[in-house]
């Protein structure tokens, strides 16, 4: 029941006097109980946890290093930088050059061309549009 809590939040900050709440048991009592069941604190799990969708994004999807760590619940690019390599055994960065997909393209851009900002391809954006000539 607390795994699966964990599972289902992993992205939000996650408080471990919650998650014992959530399993019925002291904060002591299930920290104890969680590390005799799974081998590992509820924090490592939840960090694993975190690594293993990071793992999956940096694989698959358009996204940055800095936008793959906040969306799998860190704060801290470097604190999720750390943790993966800790993990894996190489940076997130090594890890998507190793899994072929090209470098992302950040959202704002990708947003930006979305809705029509460009004036063409391989243009700079216009802030404003250049003045008519009179008559």
């Amino acid at each position: 029941m607390a795994k699966d809590y964990i599972d289902r939040h992993y992205t939000e900050e996650i408080d471990l006097t919650e998650v014992a709440a959530e399993a019925g048991y002291s904060r002591y009592h299930f920290l104890r109980g969680f590390s005799a069941a799974y081998g590992e604190t509820p924090g490592r799990y939840l960090s694993r946890r975190r690594i293993e969708r990071a793992r999956e994004l940096l694989g698959a999807a358009n996204l940055t290093v800095t936008e793959v760590c906040h969306l799998v619940g860190f704060s801290s690019v470097g604190t999720f930088s750390a943790r993966f390599k800790a993990v894996v055994g190489i940076s997130p960065s090594q890890y998507r050059r190793r899994s072929g997909r090209p470098a992302p393209v950040p959202g704002c851009y990708v947003l930006m061309w979305a809705n029509g900002f460009a004036t063409g391809p391989g243009t700079a954006t216009q802030e404003k549009p250049a003045p008519r000539p009179r008559r």
